[in-house]
């Protein structure tokens, strides 16, 4: 039995998605060129690599705002999460505390 064609408005909303996905990227390439300048003041200053303050107040405004785009709340925490576990690690490489 042959497949059915795929519907050109299906079609047209995968595009979309498929541009908002570049566009995520892209936005993570920019934070993390960010966060690595931050990495490069924190070791400049001898400040440690996490901010458990800054980050539980980053977490709490990010699933606030996420409650106001009625998104989960923590879907985006934990995407958060996992994305600040990765720059604290590379702080640590910058620094030098991983060797």
């Amino acid at each position: 039995m042959a497949e059915a064609p795929i519907p050109e408005q299906l079609l047209e909303v995968r595009e979309k998605i498929d541009q908002v996905d570049r566009q995520l990227v892209l936005l993570l390439a920019e934070r993390f060129a960010l966060t690595g300048k931050v990495g490069r003041l924190k070791a400049d200053g001898n400040l440690e690599a996490v901010d458990p303050t800054r980050e539980a107040q980053k977490l709490e405004a990010l699933r606030e705002l996420s409650r106001q785009h009625e998104l989960n709340p923590d879907l985006v925490a934990g995407l958060f999460t996992r994305i600040m576990a990765e720059v604290v690690e590379n702080h640590r490489r910058i620094r030098g505390e991983n060797s």
